[in-house]
């Protein structure tokens, strides 16, 4: 667990990063009300681990609504009648050595304003619950905390246009990791993990920090696909 004071320094140093007139993405979010924080129960045992980084995994929207557009369970994220979303967050995910610390002890509770307050970054209940609990708890012991963290993270990122760059010849991951190196100064493409689907569909953006919040080299892990792999972009916007 990191101590209060020094995750409040990281929260300072994660500010500096956020550029003048930066702005994540121009997609409409409407977020609906929420009266209930969804249960959330593990689903493995917990690990309580030194954190040596984080992870911040931003989800492509369209290609997860694919299939999930009449889903009851997805409907804030994908019926289209609270917004239309590109990438929004996954989570923020603390790093161990080894592996990842999940599902710690946490005395905070999150509460129906808080999960309301981040549906726009993260368009599900559900899962703004799940990774509070799983993720959050072991970075401190309030989830306004962990939240204000990953918002500042999102919310100093340029995202780059990847429904004109998915109409490109010949798209690869190594041209989706360099577009958004190209739109982040002080990133780069080695920083900037690509997951594509067993189809080669753009999955998931995993940006790789330090344990002060600044872009690290990601492992091969978390590198995912290697930059002369083709990839697609689900557009469905």
């Amino acid at each position: 667990m990191i101590p209060v004071r020094a995750l409040h320094c990281m929260i300072a140093c994660a500010a500096l990063m956020v550029p003048a007139g930066a702005t994540a993405q121009a997609y409409q979010c409407r977020m609906p009300q929420v009266s209930t924080v969804p249960q959330v129960s593990p689903d493995s045992r917990p690990r309580v681990l030194p954190v040596t980084g984080y992870t911040l995994a931003l989800s492509w929207s369209p290609a997860f609504c694919r299939t999930r557009q009449d889903s009851r369970a997805h409907k804030t994220q994908c019926s289209g009648d609270n917004g239309r979303f590109g990438l929004v967050v996954h989570g923020l995910w603390p790093q161990g050595s080894r592996t990842w610390p999940q599902w710690c002890p946490a005395k905070g509770r999150l509460t129906p304003a808080e999960v309301r307050r981040n549906l726009c970054m993260m368009p599900s209940a559900r899962l703004v619950a799940r990774q509070w609990a799983k993720h959050g708890s072991c970075m401190t012991q309030r989830p306004d905390t962990y939240f204000k963290v990953t918002r500042i993270l999102w919310d100093s990122l340029r995202i780059p246009d990847y429904d004109r760059i998915s109409r490109e010849d010949g798209l690869t991951a190594g041209r989706i990791r360099q577009a958004f190196a190209d739109a982040n100064g002080g990133w780069s493409a080695d920083q900037i993990g690509v997951k594509l689907n067993r189809d080669g569909w753009l999955q998931e953006i995993r940006l790789c920090y330090s344990k002060r919040f600044r872009p690290t080299r990601c492992d091969a892990r978390r590198y995912g696909a290697r930059d002369e792999v083709q990839a697609k972009i689900w557009r469905g916007l």
